[in-house]
């Protein structure tokens, strides 16, 4: 998951968006490819599936996205839901 260190400290919960390896036929909007992200395989943002977890479910961080690459998921999400 890939997640943003944005949150409601009180609520205990983080927004989070699914990334696979797996190549996506899918193109933006729904999906974005990571580029430079220290991933060990190259990897796509879902980011149509969006989620809210707990803190506790969030393991440890293993990269980070740009601020461009945050950017370009908002601009996503934005589309998909119409904003």
């Amino acid at each position: 998951m890939l997640s943003h260190d944005v949150f409601n400290e009180r609520s205990g919960t983080v927004i989070a968006l699914a990334i696979t390896s797996q190549a996506q036929r899918a193109g933006f909007p729904l999906t974005l490819e990571l580029e430079s992200t220290g991933l060990p395989k190259r990897s796509w943002v879902k980011i149509s599936q969006i989620r809210t977890l707990s803190t506790e479910r969030i393991g440890k961080k293993i990269s980070r996205v740009s601020p461009e690459q945050l950017t370009h998921i908002i601009q996503g999400l934005n589309e998909i839901i119409g904003a």
